[in-house]
């Protein structure tokens, strides 16, 4: 997924104002503010009561429903080799948000979850280094994901530093 194929789909979502965050590798690169590697997909969180929007969105651009994990995931296809991994959230009062069904598996995701970070300069909402690190945990981690969790300790660590 090339950087141009994500800020297509992030204009096409912020033209139809839907709220979205981007998560995975290009969340990371979005909070260290450039591309440090590949990626195979984007990875988004979008607001549940939008999700149709989102699709009729992508579709729009060319994807296609692939794989269907439903409630956690939906992911997209596009001819080139584009992939966008949409992951539908459920927000509450206090701006947290689920991802999931309640009464199987889920994600929780407190408000602290949600940042902006950027790539080459464009502003780009995304998930919190410290979520990031939570969401990394609880698998085996293939090459992209130590790759990744290292940067989120740079950043971890840079911030903490900031604060003392």
């Amino acid at each position: 997924m090339l950087f141009e194929d994500v800020v297509q789909v992030l204009d096409a979502l912020d033209a139809a104002n839907l709220r979205q965050w981007v998560a995975g590798g290009w969340g990371v690169d979005a909070l260290v503010g450039w591309q440090t590697r590949d990626h195979r997909d984007l990875d988004l969180l979008v607001d549940y009561a939008r999700f149709d929007d989102c699709l009729t969105i992508l579709e729009r651009l060319g994807y296609a429903p692939e794989t269907d994990w439903l409630p956690l995931r939906l992911e997209c296809a596009a001819p080139g080799g584009r992939w966008v991994d949409v992951h539908p959230v459920s927000f509450d009062d206090e701006g947290g948000a689920v991802l999931g069904d309640r009464g199987g598996a889920h994600f929780d995701f407190p408000p602290t979850a949600f940042a902006v970070g950027t790539l080459n300069q464009r502003l780009v909402p995304c998930l919190s280094a410290a979520h990031q690190e939570v969401v990394h945990d609880g698998y085996d981690p293939r090459w992209q994901d130590r790759h990744d969790m290292a940067l989120l300790a740079d950043l971890r660590g840079k911030a903490r530093l900031a604060t003392s």
